[in-house]
């Protein structure tokens, strides 16, 4: 237990860095979340029809972890079962295959489609490739859930 809690201990130059850091409180509906704008940060909207997005995603900062992919599927996932005005819906599940990595400077594709909807669940599928060379990064399943009162 103690090797755990000494491997969680900042440094000092890590305790400075932190205390710099301001973190607005959320006003929900109103501001961006810190999470929406650091996992969004990068995002390109390249496409959207109905049922299908396609953005793409530049890191600068290394390897994307598999963390990072997941928030985009998350994020991609549901974008495009969105409906502007009603409040986003519930991530229920993720089931993502991670098939290859993406090192500094990839340019990501992703590509989100709707499989189908029943009442307020809906499944999507997103494919996470590299631009340049097509080859597939990640493949990601996603359900969610949305319970929006009647329009009656």
């Amino acid at each position: 237990m103690e090797r755990a809690k000494e491997s969680l201990q900042l440094t000092s130059e890590e305790s400075e860095s932190v205390a710099r850091l301001t973190v607005a409180p959320h006003r929900v509906g109103i501001d961006s979340s810190f999470f929406e704008d650091f996992i969004l940060k990068g995002i390109r909207v390249d496409r959207v029809e109905p049922g299908l997005v396609t953005c793409t995603y530049k890191d600068r900062n290394g390897k994307l972890c598999a963390g990072a992919i997941a928030n985009l599927v998350d994020e991609v996932g549901g974008a495009v079962v969105h409906v502007e005005g009603l409040p986003m819906n519930v991530s229920v599940d993720m089931s993502i295959s991670f098939l290859s990595t993406a090192k500094l400077d990839d340019e990501l594709e992703l590509t989100a489609r709707v499989l189908g909807q029943r009442g307020g669940y809906s499944g999507t599928s997103v494919l996470v490739r590299n631009k340049a060379t097509g080859e597939l990064v990640a493949e990601g399943r996603h359900s969610l859930f949305g319970k929006h009162a009647s329009k009656l």
